[in-house]
């Protein structure tokens, strides 16, 4: 299902609400799969122990990659920030005490390969405890092929997202024979790339059981071989990480990535809110999404004049005040709003709204109203350029027809000579509206406080690919935590 798909019947404004923020859709389909996993014999029981024990949002990641490509930093550093578990081959085999690691620390001491198998049952051993399923995990190296990808998947062990190193085998190869371990906190520096700059730290680094320059080139092709069809099972939760740049960079890429939430298939009536100051294309990028999604497109001040043109009741009482030239009163916006949002075309396909709130005071009233808003974009756009916009835009009083006397003049000395400005497009008239939005601005921004921000001064398909991505998108968790 899409993700702007609209569901079979309108979910009414508060229950849609209350379904998406604390994301009941994502709940059942997790308990569902679950279910179907771990098949218990009493389900009830089942749903009610996991819904105790289990945090959904805890992070399941797996950091992958060939040899020497940074998988053990990359992997530390995500736990340090995620307050997550490490689990790798060494934490396996030397760090814990499971059922079987005596068996698998054979096979290692007889220098023959772990079957896929005993990794497996390792994994699940090592994930089922109370840590793992509280703070969530981090497996690093794991899987190895697909046949461990499988066997992880049929014990319930499916990672939200997937990093994957990768850099040329010559850097790799050089990187691995300048390897040096901290013993003390298992992070890996390297003689040239990365050394640490603490004296002490300097002294105590060991150099690892390296490979030798042959059976790293074997590893190598090992990996090779074995990753395309990791990369077919996980390629719709993976991101792939060039490893042969500056560590910060890597590791502020593979933040950002597992920071960011899957797409939902959860049924989605997007109910959109644009705000910024006059000029900054809102009436535009409406439009577009308008008519690329089939949501309903509403614009504030267009409602009020349909409403006089129609002789409404609502209209009859909105028309002395436009008329006069004086704001109309909230209350009278917001009942005009009320009706038509809560009409079934937008309830049933979403909506689109600019023009309201342009203050504080009518945003609580709209979320009084149950009018609540799921994705809010900001728009921002200099003085300058919004001067720039207005000031030269000429309407034709005959078609109604808007040009601008510089980025899209009329076809004809004609209809040049007819053309007309509109007097809230005087210098004087654009300063005075932008100053009145710049002083309420701050107070909105608080109050939406997982709004986007716009830069509007671009080229208006390329605002339209940002607001498109947001919307469709789930909101993110939290912002990336910045770098140390």
């Amino acid at each position: 299902m899409d993700a702007m798909d609209a569901p079979a019947r309108p979910w009414p404004p508060p229950l849609g609400s209350y379904a998406e923020e604390r994301e009941l859709f994502q709940l059942l389909q997790h308990m569902l799969e679950e279910l179907l996993i771990h098949k218990p014999d009493d389900p009830i029981q089942f749903m009610i122990d996991h819904l105790k024990q289990n945090k959904d949002d805890a992070p399941r990641i797996c950091v992958l990659g060939p040899p020497a490509s940074g998988k053990t930093t990359v992997a530390l550093w995500l736990c340090k920030r995620l307050d997550a578990v490490r689990i790798s081959q060494e934490t396996l085999l030397f760090k814990e005490i499971l059922a079987v690691t005596k068996e698998a620390k054979a096979y290692k001491e007889r220098k023959e390969q772990i079957p896929n198998a005993l990794w497996a049952n390792l994994i699940q051993e090592r994930l089922s405890n109370v840590d793992c399923i509280k703070q969530g995990w981090i497996l690093e190296g794991f899987p190895e092929n697909q046949e461990q990808a499988w066997m992880l998947q049929s014990a319930g062990i499916i990672p939200r997202h997937v990093v994957v190193l990768y850099a040329p085998d010559t850097v790799l190869i050089e990187r691995n024979t300048g390897k040096r371990l901290d013993p003390v906190t298992e992070e890996v520096y390297h003689t040239t790339f990365d050394w640490p700059s603490d004296p002490l730290v300097q002294q105590r680094l060991v150099q690892p059981e390296d490979l030798s320059e042959q059976e790293m080139s074997k590893k190598l092709l090992e990996y090779h071989r074995h990753f395309p069809d990791i990369f077919q099972i996980y390629h719709k939760v993976l991101k792939s990480i060039n490893a042969d740049q500056p560590s910060v960079d890597v590791l502020s890429q593979a933040l950002t990535f597992v920071q960011t939430r899957p797409r939902s298939a959860a049924p989605f009536t997007p109910r959109i809110l644009f705000c910024g100051p006059p000029g900054s294309g809102k009436s535009l990028q409406a439009a577009l999404i308008a008519q690329k999604y089939g949501v309903v497109n509403i614009c504030c001040g267009q409602l009020l004049k349909e409403a006089i043109a129609e002789k409404t009741k609502l209209g009859e009482l909105v028309k002395p005040y436009v008329d006069s030239g004086y704001p109309v009163p909230d209350k009278l916006v917001l009942k005009m709003l009320a009706q038509r949002l809560n009409s079934l075309d937008c309830m049933t396909s979403g909506w689109v709204l600019s023009g309201f709130p342009r203050d504080i005071e009518q945003a609580e009233e709209l979320q009084k109203a149950h009018l609540n808003p799921n994705r809010v974009f900001f728009f921002h756009l200099p003085y300058e350029s919004i001067l720039e916009r207005l000031s030269q835009q000429r309407t034709d009083p005959v078609t109604g027809e808007r040009y601008h006397t510089m980025f899209r003049p009329a076809p004809t000395p004609e209809i040049q000579a007819r053309l007309r400005q509109n007097p809230k497009d005087q210098a004087e008239n654009i300063e005075r509206r932008v100053e009145v939005y710049s002083r309420n601005v701050k107070l909105l921004e608080d109050f939406y406080r997982d709004a986007f921000y716009v830069n509007a001064d671009q080229d208006p398909h390329a605002i339209f690919e940002f607001i498109e991505s947001c919307i469709i998108h789930p909101l993110p968790r939290k912002k990336p935590t910045p770098l140390s």
